[in-house]
């Protein structure tokens, strides 16, 4: 087992650090200050956006979604996104399957019956 903590810190723009790395799955911070722009680009991997602390929206062409404590928002490889609005300082775990950089082709996902 490997346990993490977040530093209690404030940034002046968009950071990631990755936290743990396997061969199946990558996980990492981020966090985006208020105000500022997400640089981010379209992955190779499929991604999962857990919000712990902040509030913005996450934009996709499909549409937007709330950003806000608790939401858990998904991302399928290739899409294009960003955070947008971010009107408190952004803070998410984000979770990469298979492992963020390893350029795996994603499989087709489907949503979770209800």
């Amino acid at each position: 087992m490997r346990s993490w903590y977040p530093p209690a810190a404030t940034v002046s723009a968009a950071v990631y650090d990755e936290l743990l790395r396997a061969p199946s799955m990558s996980v990492g911070s981020y966090v985006i200050p208020a105000g500022t722009a997400d640089p981010q680009q379209p992955h190779t991997e499929d991604e999962v956006y857990i919000v712990l602390a902040g509030s913005a929206r996450l934009e996709t062409p499909g549409g937007s979604a709330a950003a806000v404590p608790g939401a858990v928002l998904f991302v399928p490889a290739g899409e294009e996104h960003r955070f947008v609005e971010i009107a408190d300082d952004l803070h998410v775990i984000v979770v990469f399957s298979p492992a963020e950089h390893t350029g795996a082709t994603p499989a087709a996902v489907s949503p979770p019956a209800r």
